[in-house]
């Protein structure tokens, strides 16, 4: 056997070996004779089958064990050569050339290992920014806002003309073309004017409208409306409203901060305001980081830290994008791809630098990861899921499974992985 290693960069290299006819033949040999000690096969006792009935009876897949062993010679010989550990390769190594003769086998085998890096200017890129600062006004405002939102809504006394932000109660009746149509009928219904919550053009023509007054409304309905039958018609409702009501002023003191707490039998308005300020500046700096300084902060680690990518890695991230951008294109073009390796070669190489710099930026927050001792498990990827799905009205367990059948639970870890590694060089930035 012959076998010339090479070591293309740091992340790639490439085996080469002539593989002869007659080392194959002798694995097959030693396979055969293994076999044939435990082999089972008609008209022979169990270790006593002759090893030309065990060739016979196994045939080609002899060979491909015979041949399969010689590769993994190869490659482990070929790895001793280039002093390259197990440990450090990157998925399978791939062969991309296996020609068989008579005589011989030539093959290629290519192997990736994982970069290596440089990553003690990591925190050198981190950009200058001062953290966001919630003035006593913004605070106020918060405060007043989440005692509107609690406060109790009450018929007024007078029959004034409403406006926005008066909630009012009617009764109403829509109809298409002369015709009442199904869900367009519903009374005593609560509106708050100017929510949005209706069709628009709906809550403006109830501003100015009295308590016992009758009005018809025309609008029309959206050409992008849930409900396809009522896309894009004009209709007619039919509406009376039976009360108008307004939120009850709420007082902002410490027994309004003990319901905004609970379970601080100390609250107090200067204690609420304390919380509340932290709040606002957690969900600023989260803003601020999410929005603009961790995009910054990785796009420039991926520019300053330069290491070699492991080829195949590349190659399935152009593959994805590929399969991507098939998804939106006509069949006739995914013929011409099909038919025209010059036309598909072309449209990988347009994903290349892209699928570059995402691959980098995943092996770059990696090693950071490995380096500061970050890791997700998949416990809080699903409490992740859980908390999501809770907030937006989904059943937790049915999202969590569905994200795991679709295979996204890695991806998701990844994305977490790569949030807490970024937020931590940041955090730092602001401690320093």
């Amino acid at each position: 056997m012959e076998i010339k290693s090479n070591k293309i960069d740091n992340a790639n290299a490439e085996i080469r070996a002539t593989i002869l006819t007659d080392e194959v033949n002798a694995n097959i040999e030693k396979i055969a004779k293994e076999l044939a000690k435990t082999a089972s096969v008609q008209g022979f006792r169990k270790g006593k089958v002759p090893v030309s009935v065990v060739k016979k009876q196994y045939g080609q897949k002899l060979v491909e064990d015979a041949e399969g062993e010689a590769l993994r010679d190869v490659l482990s010989k070929g790895l001793e050569e280039l002093n390259i550990s197990n440990d450090s390769l990157i998925g399978e190594p791939t062969i991309s050339k296996f020609d068989k003769s008579d005589e011989k086998i030539d093959v290629v085998v290519k192997v990736a290992m994982r970069p290596t890096m440089e990553l003690s200017s990591a925190e050198s890129f981190v950009p200058d920014f001062k953290k966001p600062e919630i003035s006593e006004e913004d605070v106020e405002a918060r405060i007043n806002d989440l005692a509107t939102q609690q406060a109790v809504l009450v018929d007024i006394k007078i029959n004034r003309m409403m406006e926005k932000g008066d909630t009012a109660v009617i009764d109403f009746e829509g109809f298409v073309d002369g015709e009442a149509f199904a869900g367009g009928k519903a009374e005593d219904f609560a509106l708050e004017l100017g929510s949005g919550q209706f069709i628009p053009g709906f809550e403006d023509q109830l501003v100015g409208v009295k308590r016992d007054e009758e009005v018809e409304i025309n609008v029309t309905f959206p050409e992008e409306y849930q409900a396809k039958e009522l896309a894009g018609k004009d209709a007619l409702f039919k509406v009376k409203v039976n009360r108008v009501q307004v939120k009850e002023e709420v007082e902002i003191n410490d027994e309004l901060a003990k319901k905004m707490l609970p379970g601080d039998e100390n609250a107090d308005v200067a204690k609420l305001k304390e919380q509340v300020k932290l709040q606002m500046e957690s969900e600023a700096l989260s803003k601020l980081y999410n929005e603009d300084l961790k995009p910054a902060l990785l796009s420039k680690l991926v520019s300053e830290i330069n290491f070699d990518l492991p080829e195949f890695v590349v190659e399935q991230e152009i593959d994805m994008a590929v399969n991507k951008k098939a998804g939106t294109m006509s069949e006739d073009e995914i013929n011409e791809l099909r038919e025209n390796a010059d036309k598909l070669t072309e449209l990988r190489e347009t994903f290349r630098e892209e699928a570059q710099e995402s691959v980098r930026a995943t092996f770059i927050i990696d090693a950071l990861a490995q380096e500061k001792g970050i890791k997700i498990e998949e416990q809080e990827v699903m409490q992740t899921i859980y908390y999501e799905a809770m907030q937006t009205g989904q059943d937790p367990q049915k999202a969590y499974e569905q994200y795991k059948e679709a295979g996204y639970i890695p991806a998701i870890q990844m994305s977490m992985v790569e949030d807490r590694v970024l937020s931590g060089l940041l955090n730092a930035k602001i401690e320093a």
